[in-house]
């Protein structure tokens, strides 16, 4: 395997793939709310709403950086990145929540 010589891509790929991974994640626990009916008693199913939403604009503009063929491609890349990182954020939230309200 050689290389990759474009320095402009080198962390969409594996953003696009990680923010998929956790639109599951946020899926999952969204069935799981309603499943347990918390959503009636907790905000877990807005946070775990705006992770899904930064999660899905990662995942697209990580997409858009790796198709891009201009400097746009840099643009979409930082996009994605500092979403995936407020999505983690955003998890890390939900999860302290999650775990508060089954302790309590």
């Amino acid at each position: 395997m050689q290389p990759d010589n474009n320095n402009n891509n080198n962390k969409a790929p594996q953003i696009l793939n990680a923010s998929s991974n956790f639109l599951g994640f946020c899926f999952l626990v969204l069935t799981s709310i309603k499943l347990f009916k918390f959503g009636a008693v907790t905000i877990i199913d807005e946070v775990t709403a705006v992770s899904f939403v930064l999660f899905m604009c990662s995942c697209l503009c990580a997409f858009l950086s790796i198709r891009s063929r201009t400097k746009r491609a840099e643009l979409y890349e930082a996009i994605a990145e500092y979403t995936f990182l407020a999505g983690l954020f955003s998890i890390f939230f939900m999860t302290i929540l999650f775990v508060l309200e089954i302790i309590h």
